[in-house]
């Protein structure tokens, strides 16, 4: 595997997560920063939880908001979420089901914890949409059922994209990957990677081990691209998130929850949605008011 960031002594690129609030829950999150901006086109990663509600929290709570330039992908691992839409989709997402909601010219949605769970888990990505795609309509898809195998001590989830003889669903506009691995014993995995991917591991529970070098929940590991396979040793209980693309080599401008390539294109974003005008519609069977846009400078 060649390597293209020297970060630590076995030369690769890690991310430490930072942590954030999201509707009332702490999120660690690795993507974007400073360091690292795109994976292929994954542009935005926050780890949502584990999270136990006692009996007198809400549990989280995210207001209508919009989206542009981009898809956003949740990845549920305990608890349930509900999702609402502008494009009248009211969908409930469980765990090892994947919602997908491409966003394109301007969408707006919701979500809140659902159900009877008082626990909630989850990874919440963006993939930027490619800029021949970027204007496209809006939609929503939910997918119940994805690959999924053990193999070696640990159970395999194909979220996105093609692994081995696997091949996802889940709709995408660039080349993709993104492959959930739990170890349920000690287990030792030589992941194939592309050549032409990039690719990145974030541990969402546990340990990996790469290179003799140990890794700890909500880090990301950056491989850089040229790689053929890369060898980890994950400790029983250990969880992790493999996730890889094309790299995109396009300029992306992100404020807030907009995806764009110019700063002219984000503040018409911003001055559509504040205004209340037509283009991102109203969010169904949510009458809490829309969370205005910060303005950009």
């Amino acid at each position: 595997m060649r390597i293209h960031n020297h970060n630590d002594k076995s030369g690769l690129q890690i991310i430490k997560a930072r942590l954030k609030d999201v509707g009332g829950i702490p999120v660690a999150r690795v993507l974007p920063t400073k360091e690292r901006r795109l994976i292929g086109a994954w542009c935005f990663l926050d780890h949502a939880g584990p999270t136990v509600f006692n009996g007198d929290s809400e549990g989280m709570r995210v207001s209508p908001h919009p989206h542009t330039g981009l898809q956003t992908f949740t990845w549920m691992i305990e608890g349930e979420v509900l999702h609402r839409d502008s494009l009248g989709f009211e969908q409930v997402i469980r765990p090892g089901q994947v919602n997908l909601m491409t966003a394109g010219h301007g969408i707006s949605h919701s979500e809140d914890t659902h159900g009877e769970s008082h626990k909630l888990h989850a990874v919440q990505l963006w993939i930027a949409l490619p800029e021949v795609v970027k204007e496209t309509l809006p939609r929503f898809d939910h997918y119940p059922v994805l690959p999924h195998w053990s193999e070696e001590g640990a159970n395999f989830h194909l979220l996105v994209g093609e692994y081995l003889s696997y091949k996802a669903p889940t709709l995408s506009f660039s080349p993709l990957l993104g492959l959930d691995i739990v170890a349920h014993s000690l287990s030792t995995q030589a992941l194939v990677l592309r050549p032409d991917f990039e690719y990145g591991i974030f541990i969402i529970k546990g340990k990996g081990i790469i290179e003799g070098q140990t890794y700890n929940e909500n880090e990301l590991i950056y491989l850089g691209n040229n790689g053929t396979e890369v060898s980890i040793q994950l400790p029983a209980g250990s969880h992790i998130l493999l996730l890889g693309g094309e790299p995109l080599n396009e300029p992306v401008l992100m404020w807030w929850n907009f995806v764009g390539r110019t700063k002219a294109e984000i503040i018409a974003a911003v001055d559509d949605w504040n205004s209340g005008g037509t283009r991102f519609g109203r969010v169904i069977n949510d009458e809490r008011p829309p969370t205005p846009s910060p303005l950009m400078a």
